[in-house]
């Protein structure tokens, strides 16, 4: 029997009616990387989703950029808002970043050199 599988590769034909990425995004925390296109800031968040990906690969469900307009840079975590530009007072050091993120996915989590008080 065939749960939902489609001819395009899209669903996987087994028990389960899930895509590999839906599955992992259900057990692991998403964050979504919204930037304005019209401003040019794909470099800027790119490099943010690699530097969440190197600190929190096994933690991670998923990171997605998405092209916004409107001078839009919002991070979310699981619909959480964690970082806007202009709520914020511009853009997230890297460092920042990882502690809010650590703060909604795991909070007693040390993030070693990021959590030293310079």
């Amino acid at each position: 029997m065939n749960l939902g599988a489609s001819d395009k590769g899209g669903y996987y034909s087994g028990a389960f009616p899930f895509r590999a990425f839906e599955i992992m995004s259900l057990t692991k925390p998403e964050i979504v990387i919204t930037y304005c296109t019209q401003c040019q800031w794909l470099l800027r968040a790119a490099w943010l989703a690699q530097e969440l990906l190197s600190t929190f690969a096994e933690d991670l469900g998923r990171v997605a950029l998405e092209p916004g307009t409107g001078g839009v840079f919002r991070i979310t975590c699981n619909g959480v808002q964690i970082w806007e530009r202009k709520a914020d007072g511009g853009f997230p050091e890297a460092k920042v970043l990882k502690q809010r993120v650590r703060d909604q996915i795991d909070p007693q989590r040390d993030l070693g050199h990021n959590d030293r008080v310079q």
